[in-house]
């Protein structure tokens, strides 16, 4: 496991005229809709626990009114939390006093909207250094580091354009390149690609990895595509009517879904591109210890390519360092990408027997 960075206790948030009654109705086990039809208020997060790691991309994810914006909001209190503790970096953000809170916001956090959220009358340029001018910056820092980061994401030339004569996935590297040039360490991340094309949309993913493999942020990415979380995500959260139903990281939340509800998120995956080798494979023996070897992180569709390319009937799996961990042979191969039906999900999960998916709050990462 590694280092926590931001950390979230026991959050709610229950929006309505008298929010601190209904939270007395919800302690004592009153639900989301009998809540609403009783009191009108509505139940937005109950009971969040979630730990997330340094330097690492958080995802949160969920269908439309699951929770997931109103989450990411309380993590700078653009929305104030009803009840629970959010900590970063051991610091209480609740107990935050105005001025603290704008240090927060300006000097530790930077956010990336869904609908961009620049400003027309400025340029790529002055759109860019925003952030870098409400931290005090001088120009001459402002613009060279503009500078840097419009270069950064691929918009050199682009400088004094203004936002209506870009394309939409343009606009939103600005958007990226502006939260980026405030060196923040952590990088809020509200369906920032979900008004792309799709082609648009992987080229803005691949530009988070590569930049993310760089400066190592720790980044909390919301979105309601499962293909995206499951790209981009070390960790996954999924929530369903304001709670946390699974959260792990994308190898295991595919292989070992906690309910029929994360199943069904599961079930049109295609998991070659997604699984892992070191998931699916099995021990060393004496009779499978030499061959062409493959990293762990490699993907079973890359695994595929090397078994057609090579005569041997196994892989041997090697770990950062070289040593080797394990064998996969292309019957492990092919029953990796085999999905299973939700029937055959639902009868696993209603098994006593069945496997008890891993959480990250009990998961030890070597």
């Amino acid at each position: 496991m590694g280092d926590t960075f931001i950390s979230i206790r026991h959050l709610y948030k229950i929006f309505g005229r008298d929010p601190e009654s209904a939270m007395n109705r919800v302690r004592k086990g009153m639900e989301k809709n009998e809540l609403l039809e009783l009191t009108g208020h509505v139940l937005g997060l109950s009971d969040i626990n979630l730990e997330m790691e340094q330097n690492k991309v958080q995802v949160v994810m969920g269908l439309s009114g699951s929770g997931k914006s109103t989450l990411i909001r309380l993590l700078n209190r653009l929305i104030e939390p009803t009840a629970g503790e959010v900590l970063i970096d051991g610091a209480d953000v609740l107990a935050m006093d105005a001025k603290q809170l704008r240090e927060l916001r300006r000097q530790k956090m930077s956010m990336v909207f869904q609908r961009f959220a620049l400003f027309p009358h400025r340029t790529v340029l002055e759109n860019t250094g925003y952030g870098l001018e409400i931290q005090g910056a001088n120009q001459k820092i402002i613009k060279k580091r503009a500078i840097r980061w419009i270069e950064r994401v691929g918009l050199s030339g682009y400088e004094n354009y203004y936002p209506a004569q870009l394309s939409g996935g343009m606009q939103q590297r600005v958007g990226l390149a502006r939260a980026l040039s405030t060196d923040a360490e952590i990088l809020l991340m509200d369906e920032a690609f979900s008004a792309l094309d799709p082609l648009i949309r992987t080229e803005m993913q691949d530009i988070l990895l590569d930049l993310q493999e760089e400066l190592q942020k720790t980044i909390v990415f919301i979105t309601h595509d499962l293909d995206e979380a499951l790209r981009i995500g070390d960790n996954i959260a999924i929530l369903r009517d304001g709670q946390i139903i699974q959260t792990d990281n994308p190898q295991n939340i595919l292989m070992n879904p906690v309910d029929t509800y994360v199943a069904d998120f599961m079930k049109d995956i295609n998991r070659a591109r997604v699984l892992r080798v070191d998931t699916i494979m099995n021990p060393l023996d004496s009779d499978a210890n030499d061959g062409p070897s493959l990293p762990s992180s490699t993907t079973l569709e890359q695994a595929l390519q090397v078994f057609a390319e090579n005569s041997s009937n196994h892989i041997i799996i090697v770990n950062r360092k070289g040593e080797k961990i394990g064998k996969l042979t292309l019957e492990d191969l092919i029953m990796g990408m085999k999905r299973p039906t939700i029937e055959k999900i639902k009868e696993d999960l209603s098994s006593p027997d069945s496997f008890k998916p891993i959480t990250t709050a009990s998961r030890n990462i070597n």
